[in-house]
């Protein structure tokens, strides 16, 4: 019976982790970004510069640990390793969750979004089956020898260490973001007709004139009382809003395109039939200018011969980036947007995509961009 736990905890723990690993190294910019969060609300931002590396190999750890102890190599030093990471994983989602700073932990990336408490739930539950392998870990064999145990795990290091690197360089292999090749994206920013909104409760603090007694009561019991007939009673302060149950929230809500002047253009830009390519440097100041000067010569073939529309997207003030584009002779045009939906829609800087009716046709990382006659072959030719 016993050993039957251990081995259930084991293989549980093992591919959660394992899983969880996965999602993340999937997307490791993506996470970067959630560390970055985290980095601000412990006033840690000297550490943004480490993101990337420190998600890469968080990535990496939890599969390593997740893989090691479902072969059994190394087991006690393994434990221990899960123990700490799921404690520490623990007092993060805590903490967000209670001081409602990080609302999304991205525990699993953008695959499968939980709140903060649902992560700690999750936490703690991994935390309950990580103490029993911890009390029964002198008990968990290895089912390799150990110099092959060794051998698989350097082995799996390097796939998992790999596949961030890869993911991070060339896109996400299975992109779960609102912006992914097919998404329309006028689809995704509206909200269909009948969907419910979201549900609020107002409370209202009272004070009687004559009596000066008190009373707190939701808008539906001040309704339902008539409380509201009696001039007797007042309302004090500002009544307080809370969130009763969420409603429909389109999956594409904070993309705003605007010029120079703040003319807005995401019907313009979104709704053209033709081919247009965005541009998207979400920071010009970071950008690759290298890749840059390759996707200006793109840019210029394709305006050339198929008179294709041609966007930058930034995130950067037009007093910015406008000489920035001078500098660089950029010949497309120049639209600005938040930071946020901007880094959502393709995790590069700069990264590449392909528009039409609004929808995600192709979209690329610079260092896997396509060649001009790629291009022309595979969509513009056909259209």
């Amino acid at each position: 019976m016993k050993n039957a736990l251990v081995w259930f905890c084991r293989i549980a723990v093992g591919l959660l982790f394992i899983f969880s690993g996965v999602i993340k190294a999937n997307d490791p910019l993506g996470f970067s970004y959630k560390l970055e969060e985290y980095f601000e609300v412990f006033h840690l931002t000297s550490l943004n510069g480490f993101a990337l590396s420190m998600a890469i190999i968080l990535c990496a750890l939890e599969m390593i640990l997740g893989f090691a102890l479902l072969i059994g190599a190394r087991a006690i030093s393994v434990v221990w390793g899960l123990l700490l990471l799921i404690v520490f994983f623990g007092f993060l989602t805590f903490y967000s969750a209670f001081f409602k700073v990080v609302q999304t932990c991205g525990c699993f990336g953008d695959a499968i979004p939980l709140t903060p408490w649902q992560s700690f739930g999750k936490d703690m539950i991994l935390l309950a089956l990580v103490l029993v392998l911890f009390v029964n870990k002198t008990s968990i064999r290895s089912i390799f020898h150990k110099k092959t145990g060794d051998q698989l795990l350097i082995a799996a290091t390097v796939i998992f260490v790999g596949f961030g690197l890869y993911t991070y360089n060339f896109l996400p292999v299975v992109d779960f973001l609102p912006y992914k090749v097919g998404a329309n994206i006028l689809q995704e920013m509206q909200t269909p007709q009948g969907a419910k909104p979201d549900e609020f409760e107002v409370t209202y603090n009272l004070v009687n004139k004559k009596t000066k007694e008190t009373k707190q009561m939701s808008d539906k019991e001040y309704l339902k009382t008539a409380i509201w007939k009696d001039t007797n009673w007042e309302i004090k302060g500002t009544p307080e809003s809370r969130l009763v149950k969420k409603g429909f929230e389109p999956k594409i809500r904070d993309l705003a395109i605007q010029d120079a002047t703040g003319n807005n253009y995401n019907q313009e830009l979104l709704s053209s039939p033709f081919y247009s390519l965005w541009i998207v440097a979400y920071n010009l100041e970071e950008t690759n200018t290298e890749a840059l000067g390759r996707i200006n010569a793109l840019s210029a073939n394709l305006i050339q011969n198929f008179n294709t529309r041609v966007v930058i997207l930034t995130s950067n003030a037009p007093s910015n980036a406008e000489p920035f584009a001078k500098k660089q002779k950029l010949i497309g045009e120049l639209f600005y947007a938040d930071g946020v939906p901007l880094k959502t829609m393709v995790r590069a800087n700069p990264g590449i995509m392909l528009i039409k009716n609004g929808t995600v046709v192709n979209k690329w990382h610079f260092h896997n961009m396509p060649k001009y006659e790629d291009l022309v072959k595979n969509y513009l030719s056909k259209q």
